[in-house]
């Protein structure tokens, strides 16, 4: 029999299939259409301090294979989280969540995990400094060593929970970052968040989204997103969340011998509810197929 199981910072999984932050939301919409508790974990929406309207419409954009968003953080803001969105989170999921977090500042970041992490129902902080359609917050930690350093070592102080740092592919030496962040004290990083795109609108001559610029996602992004987590998991001793275009069993399998200890789906959640319950359904088939009995024995197979 397929043994799905993966342990994630000294926490067992179920499965490694886990929905990434922004196409998920809290989880309740998704119990119209299957039992959430059959997946490995779900990562909730990306929260700060204060709540976020998020950036001007149209903030979204098709393009082949995958698509653009400039959404920018649209959140109710951690205290309403924590008083009306993870009470229905304990009730109805039986197990540990992921609380993304983002932020504008150093103490932005310190005051939403120290608040975030101190409720039962969190498994992991997934510390987002890699957003690339906010001004001033997110991606400009993500960039710099130093101040990816700065903002992990500073979380660190404050975190009753282990901290996966989510990582930006918009870099010319991605493994100095995540360096940066293991020496820093995280205890697991994720990757990758979405590549920086835009696209014009020809017969306006005009940019379609409002923001100018957006997150690339989807499938188009999934070779770049395989090549950082096999470059990462060999530079860095601590376990990899990989994410970025995945939508089928295979596509797991794939990024679990990259060097993946578990793996985030964002976008396919958009177009297809009942993706990651294929995947989960799926995953037995083609391990079997492939001649594979537990997935935790594939983890960086490739190298």
């Amino acid at each position: 029999m397929a043994e799905l199981k993966t342990v994630l910072c000294s926490i067992e999984l179920d499965n490694p299939v886990i929905p990434a932050s922004g196409t998920f939301g809290y989880g309740r919409e998704f119990t119209e259409f299957y039992d959430i508790n059959i997946l490995g974990s779900f990562s909730f929406k990306g929260t700060t301090r204060e709540e976020r309207y998020g950036n001007p419409t149209p903030r979204i954009a098709e393009t082949p294979s995958g698509m653009l968003n400039a959404v920018g953080l649209q959140n109710p803001g951690v205290e309403h989280v924590i008083e009306h969105e993870l009470p229905w989170i304990a009730q109805n999921f039986r197990k540990p969540v992921m609380a993304n977090v983002s932020g504008f500042s150093e103490e932005e970041y310190v005051y939403c995990v120290s608040k975030l992490s101190a409720q039962e129902c969190v498994g992991w902080i997934e510390l987002n400094i890699s957003c690339p359609n906010v001004h001033g917050g997110g991606m400009s930690f993500g960039t710099d060593p130093a101040m990816a350093y700065a903002v992990v070592k500073a979380v660190k102080k404050v975190s009753q929970k282990p901290v996966i740092v989510k990582l930006t592919p918009n870099v010319t030496d991605i493994c100095g970052i995540a360096r940066a962040c293991e020496d820093a004290g995280a205890d697991g990083l994720s990757l990758i968040n979405t590549l920086l795109g835009m696209r014009i609108d020809v017969k306006t001559r005009r940019p379609i989204l409002a923001n100018v610029t957006g997150g690339l996602s989807g499938p188009a992004v999934f070779p770049v997103a395989v090549r950082m987590v096999y470059q990462v998991s060999q530079a860095v001793k601590i376990p990899v969340v990989g994410l970025g275009g995945i939508s089928t069993a295979k596509d797991v399998i794939e990024m679990m011998l990259a060097g993946a200890t578990a793996v985030e789906v964002g976008t396919a959640n958009l177009t297809d509810p009942m993706c990651c319950k294929r995947i989960i359904e799926e995953l037995p088939r083609e391990m079997q197929r492939l001649g594979i009995e537990r997935l935790s024995d594939i983890i960086g197979g490739v190298h």
